[in-house]
C-alpha cells in the first residue's frame, strides 16, 4: 500500500502541495503519515514543508499496523465479490448489520471482516465505507487504509460514487419510472424512524419499474442524496412500501 509520485514539472512548489492537491490526503492523515515517518522524498524522510525539483520521487507509505481491538473477531463465511490490496467488497445477506451495536456486538459483518483481516494478517483498522440497513442485502466496500477511504468519501460527497437499489414493492405502479422529491425528517418521539416532512432535509429517488409481477414490482432505486431510510419512506408514502431491496454499485 504505497502511493508513489515523480515530479515531472513545476505543477506544485513543495511536498505539502503533492500531498494535498495530487493525492488529495487530509491534513488529519498527513500529520498522522509525518508522525509515523512514513513519508519519504527520494528514499529518505522529508520535511513535507520542502521543496522539490525535477526527478525528485517521492514515496508515501500506508502499509503501518493500526490497532483493531474494538472489533471482535468472529469466524463466518464471507461472499467477497472483489478484493485487492486497497479495499473489500462483501455480499452482505439480509439480516445481519454492517457494524456492531449493544444487540449485535459480536455477529456483525464487521466481526467477521475483522476474524477475515486476522486470517491473512492484514492489522488494520474495519473501515466500511457504505452502510446498508440489517434486513438489506448488498454490496459493502471496506477500505483497507484510512486513505482509501477518504478517497471513497470524497468521491460519494462529489457524487461521483453511484447507489443503486433493487427493490421489491408492493402493488404495480401507475407511472413506471418518475422522480420522488420530497423531504424526509426524523418521526416526532422516535430517534430511529424517519417520515415525509415538510421541515426535513431534501431527499430525491429515482426510481424505474423493471417487471412488474401479480401483485408487486421489482423496482431499481438511484439515490441522488442519501437520507437514513430514504428508499423506505418514499416508497411507503408513494404506496408501494417494500418488501425487499438489495443495494448494488
Amino acid at each position: 500500500m504505497k502511493l508513489e509520485y515523480l515530479v515531472k514539472d513545476n505543477k506544485y512548489k513543495n511536498i505539502n502541495e503533492i500531498l494535498s492537491l495530487e493525492f488529495k490526503i487530509s491534513s488529519r492523515l498527513k500529520n498522522k503519515l509525518v508522525k509515523k515517518n512514513m513519508i519519504f522524498l527520494n528514499g529518505s524522510i522529508c520535511d513535507t514543508r520542502n521543496n522539490i525539483t525535477l526527478g525528485d520521487k517521492l514515496l508515501v507509505n500506508l502499509n503501518y499496523n493500526e490497532d483493531n481491538s474494538n472489533i471482535i473477531p468472529k469466524e463466518m463465511t464471507l461472499d467477497i465479490i472483489y478484493e485487492d490490496e486497497w479495499l473489500l467488497v462483501v455480499n452482505k445477506p439480509s439480516g445481519i448489520t454492517v457494524h456492531p451495536s449493544m444487540l449485535h456486538f459480536e455477529d456483525s459483518l464487521s466481526n467477521g471482516v475483522r476474524f477475515y483481516f486476522d486470517k491473512i494478517d492484514l492489522k488494520k483498522k474495519i473501515r466500511p465505507v457504505n452502510r446498508l440497513d440489517k434486513d438489506t442485502s448488498g454490496l459493502v466496500i471496506f477500505a483497507k487504509n484510512e486513505y482509501i477511504q477518504e478517497s471513497l468519501n470524497l468521491q460519494m460527497q462529489e457524487s461521483n460514487f453511484k447507489k443503486e437499489y433493487l427493490c421489491l414493492c408492493s402493488g404495480l405502479f401507475d407511472k413506471k419510472s418518475g422522480t420522488i422529491n420530497l423531504p424526509i425528517a426524523r418521526k416526532e418521539g422516535s430517534i430511529i424512524e424517519r417520515c415525509i416532512d415538510k421541515h426535513g432535509k431534501k431527499a430525491i429517488t429515482l426510481y424505474k419499474v423493471l417487471k412488474d409481477f401479480r401483485d408487486y414490482s421489482l423496482v431499481s432505486c438511484k439515490l441522488e442524496t442519501g437520507r437514513t431510510h430514504q428508499i423506505r419512506v418514499h416508497m411507503a408514502y408513494y404506496g408501494h412500501p417494500i418488501l425487499r431491496r438489495h443495494f448494488i454499485w
